[in-house]
């Protein structure tokens, strides 16, 4: 195979990547809303093969109904709730499934379609095939977070929340940059000023993906309405009762004061890094690419800023909140493509 050959399968090959990735993005974008709707608990079990096909009479409606009126969720929370209303919660649980089980189909078959044909370049196929097994355990992750709330006490637990957002991320960053590599050439050489920020890019990375996991204990524990002011929490800067309970470490995870508190601090830190990074980026970068991409993060970082303090002040509404959620990704994005430019290329 010659050069411009195997050129031409990576960007095929990166192509469907993307094409992955944002089906993945859009998984997280139906996720947020189907937490935020409160539809997560509507399917009270899990039938991975058998769980494409919805109800599709009105009979079956209606013992579906009564299966989830045996669960916590109606008894305690949407008690009166009718057939039309849980209709409207069921489907997008159910469109979250099937959009997970259309990602698997949309992965797999292509991937053994590029290897058998021997488009997928060396050494690229081991993380193919761990990019298939994280999905697989996403699955099994999304049904153990939802077992969590069909108990006594009708909600997820935030841990599983997170670790389910957390893992969703994953996948989604490591689609893109498997793509950027291949569209940039792994292990090509880039000029000795496009890698003097090699240690900030991977640090800012996993502060923002931190960031991210934090997002989600916010939105497992309802933090963002405990207050919804924003510069100040309440009638300060720094709210009475952080880190009371016992150990205080607890605080951070199951606290609603502190969970905000700490997701608040967190995000001005990431606001003056991100900047900076993106300001030293385009003033020293060597390409336009660096340039073009300084520009967008900080593009990406301003709008998530906003949309944050909207969803705070807003009181959490849906589609502000799952817009907060979206453009915390595409920050990720864009800073994957300025630090893939001083890590890998």
């Amino acid at each position: 195979m010659n050069d411009a050959q195997q050129i031409r399968y990576d960007r095929q090959v990166a192509l469907w990547l993307v094409f992955c990735a944002a089906v993945v993005f859009g998984m997280i974008m139906l996720g947020a809303v189907t937490r935020l709707t409160g539809s997560g608990l509507s399917m009270v079990d899990w039938k991975p093969l058998m769980g494409v096909v919805p109800p599709l009479s009105e009979q079956a409606w209606l013992e579906t109904f009564e299966r989830y009126k045996q669960y916590p969720e109606y008894q305690k929370v949407n008690v009166g709730m009718d057939l039309e209303g849980f209709k409207r919660i069921f489907m997008y649980e159910y469109l979250h499934r099937v959009l997970g089980r259309l990602i698997g189909v949309i992965f797999f078959f292509p991937m053994l379609w590029f290897w058998l044909r021997g488009r997928v370049r060396a050494g690229l196929m081991p993380h193919l095939w761990a990019l298939f097994v994280l999905g697989g355990l996403q699955g099994l992750l999304g049904w153990y977070m939802v077992k969590s709330g069909l108990v006594d006490v009708p909600r997820v637990s935030q841990y599983r929340l997170t670790a389910h957002l957390g893992l969703a991320v994953a996948i989604y960053a490591y689609m893109v940059w498997l793509a950027l590599d291949l569209v940039f050439l792994r292990g090509q050489r880039a000029e000795p000023g496009d890698r003097r920020y090699t240690g900030f890019s991977a640090t800012l990375v996993a502060l923002l993906y931190l960031m991210i996991l934090s997002g989600g204990l916010v939105a497992g524990t309802r933090a963002g309405l405990a207050y919804p002011t924003w510069p100040l929490m309440g009638d300060s800067f720094i709210p009475p009762g952080l880190y009371t309970l016992s150990p205080a470490w607890l605080s951070a995870f199951e606290d609603v004061t502190t969970i905000q508190f700490n997701h608040r601090i967190f995000a001005y830190l990431l606001f003056v890094l991100v900047n900076a990074y993106a300001w030293l980026v385009y003033r020293n970068g060597t390409d336009t690419h660096a340039a073009s991409g300084a520009i967008v993060l900080a593009a990406a970082l301003w709008l998530q800023v906003i949309l944050g303090i909207s969803t705070l002040l807003l009181q959490v509404p849906v589609a502000v909140a799952t817009a907060h959620q979206g453009c915390a990704v595409l920050l990720l994005t864009a800073l994957l493509f300025v630090a893939h430019g001083q890590v890998r290329r």
